[in-house]
């Protein structure tokens, strides 16, 4: 479930940042500010990474636990 969400976020953030990024350059007009939406996307693009570097899935989690049981 942990890594699903990681890439919503990681697909969400990289599509938000290179809107973002186009409408700073003005080739894509945008209904919001492209500075808020560039930062969104950089934010959520790295929060994916990172969760799918460094969390287990829950399926995972629960294997390990009833191995130590």
């Amino acid at each position: 479930m942990i890594k699903i969400i990681a890439v919503i976020m990681l697909i969400g953030g990289a599509i938000a940042l290179i809107m973002g990024v186009l409408g700073i350059f003005g080739s894509v007009a945008l209904m919001m500010s492209p500075w808020a939406l560039a930062i969104l996307g950089f934010v959520f693009f790295i929060a994916g990474i990172s969760m799918l570097k460094y969390r287990k899935d829950t399926d995972e989690v629960a294997v390990e636990n009833r191995k130590n049981q």
